[in-house]
Order: C-alpha cells, then structure tokens, then sequence
C-alpha cells in the first residue's frame, strides 16, 4: 500500500522531473519513487574499492611465501587490514 506525501520543489526541479518521466514513459509519482528507492539503496550498499585495492592484492604473489594456498585467506585479510589502515 502506497502513502501519499506532500512535497515541495522548485519550479525548475518540477520541470526537469516531468521531463524524465516523459522522457521514460513514467508518471511523476513513479518517477520520484524510483528516485527515492535509488537514493536508499545507495545509502546501503558500500562504495566500492578504489582499484589499486585489487592492484595491490595481485602484488601478494611476490612475496615468496609458500605457504600462500593453504593460507590464503589469512593473507588476504592481513593485506586488506594493512590497506585499509592507511
């Protein structure tokens, strides 16, 4: 069941609102829902990593350890909590 809400914009986000809903086929209502489900969404999911994150976790085959497949994860973790503490 949807709740009917009142909101305030400027006449300029009005109009560019009802632009992207015509532009996609969609009422307003529909339009500003999605926006809002997005928004949440957002705010849940973690940024992702920046890339040299995974760069430097390529780098872990050159430390000449030999015991990397039986400890891998332990490794793993060790060099996200080294990059993550900077």
């Amino acid at each position: 069941m949807k709740t009917q809400t009142m909101v305030y914009l400027d006449p300029e986000q009005l109009q560019a609102l009802r632009a992207e809903a015509r532009a996609q086929g969609i009422s307003l209502a529909e339009l500003m829902r999605r926006l809002v489900q997005q928004h949440l969404t957002a705010r849940q999911e973690p940024p992702p990593a920046p890339p040299d994150v995974y760069l430097n976790i390529v780098a872990l085959g050159s430390s000449g350890r030999q015991d990397i497949a039986e400890h891998h994860d332990r490794y793993l973790g060790e060099a996200l909590r080294r990059e993550h503490a900077r």
